[in-house]
């Protein structure tokens, strides 16, 4: 337990180094001062996000997480009440394929309608490249699923959590989309959008199919996944706009 709290102090350290560092490189140019003061928070997440898969993933590759894992997946069997169980089965479902496909299908059919082509692109992307991103990751890795007590069977290796990753993906896509067209629904939108991806990765913790590093992964995984197309749809947007 020490060792994990010397390297998280570590983690914080290397992030903040980072932020430091991008802020102090922001003031060279003016244009990016006035982005990086106005994104700050983003900024931050976003190095911390990265920060913690790639450590994360380090640990998981050199199976020096299995010991904490293990000890933090028995602490929620034991802590959770029976009563809640039907609540994260809920839960997992919400990011399951079986509801996320119909849903950002439907969400995309709607945002077309509405004229809003540009938002059903990037909702659509998003989940695309999730799901390969899962499905890549998992092959790659073959991590073995917990076996501590008895649990429903899912598809696939442990690392990542499937259903977290594509949550937190599209809780993202579905929070920039918001943003653009409903400004004042900014604080909401993200409460909801942080609410569902913690209860999904909770979830796959208290039903036991996945080790606590799987979801921690995901979730940051998730996030990347959907600033990158996000970023990337919105400049070539700006190119073909300035051509």
């Amino acid at each position: 337990m020490i060792e994990w709290l010397d390297e998280g102090a570590e983690l914080i350290a290397v992030a903040v180094g980072i932020y430091l560092a991008l802020s102090l490189l922001s003031r060279r140019n003016v244009r990016w001062a006035e982005g990086f003061s106005r994104w700050k928070f983003a900024a931050m997440l976003l190095i911390a996000a990265t920060v913690v898969l790639i450590e994360v993933t380090a640990q998981v590759l050199d199976h020096e997480s299995t010991a904490i894992d293990r000890m933090v997946l028995l602490s929620i069997h034991r802590g959770v009440p029976a009563f809640l169980v039907p609540v994260f089965t809920a839960a997992t479902r919400s990011g399951s394929a079986a509801f996320l496909v119909p849903a950002v299908a439907i969400a995309c059919i709607g945002l077309a309608w509405r004229r809003h082509p540009f938002d059903a692109l990037a909702l659509a992307l998003t989940t695309g490249t999730a799901s390969l991103v899962v499905y890549l990751a998992k092959t790659a890795v073959g991590r073995d699923r917990p076996e501590l007590w008895t649990t429903n069977w899912y598809w696939g290796s442990s690392f990542p959590s499937g259903h977290t990753l594509s949550t937190a993906a599209i809780a993202t896509a579905a929070y920039f989309c918001t943003v653009r067209l409903r400004p004042e629904w900014r604080k909401p939108a993200f409460a909801i959008a942080c609410g569902w991806v913690a209860m999904v990765g909770m979830s796959r913790l208290v039903l036991g199919v996945h080790w606590p590093t799987d979801v921690i992964a995901a979730a940051c995984a998730g996030l990347l996944v959907a600033v990158a197309v996000n970023v990337a749809l919105l400049r070539f947007r700006n190119m073909e706009l300035t051509t």
